[in-house]
């Protein structure tokens, strides 16, 4: 994994959906990885799916197909809605200037 605050970028490859075979949440009720609201209750929700994220080994696929396909609601490779949006105005940009 990428160290804390940077992405690695994978190849195509590696987001092609094929990923998601070997993620961790398969196994895990889906419920937990769309919490409802803000309360003590929704954030506690919150922890749980990031836990089971911390041991995907597929996390950084997973992530990264958030970004690149927008995501807005749920927790995807470990990372919430706000901040998966933080992520993505920087990956945007790291892409922009690897491609110019």
């Amino acid at each position: 994994m990428a160290p804390r605050g940077q992405l690695r970028f994978l190849k195509p490859s590696d987001t092609d959906g094929s990923w998601r075979a070997s993620a961790s949440c398969r196994i895990t009720d889906s419920e937990i990885f769309f919490p409802v609201g803000d309360s003590d209750a929704a954030l506690d929700v919150v922890e749980q799916a990031k836990a089971v994220c911390r041991t995907c080994p597929v996390r950084e696929a997973c992530l990264q197909f958030a970004l690149e396909t927008k995501q807005v609601d749920g927790i995807w490779g470990g990372t919430t809605e706000d901040e998966r949006r933080r992520l993505r105005r920087a990956w945007v940009a790291a892409r922009r200037l690897r491609a110019g």
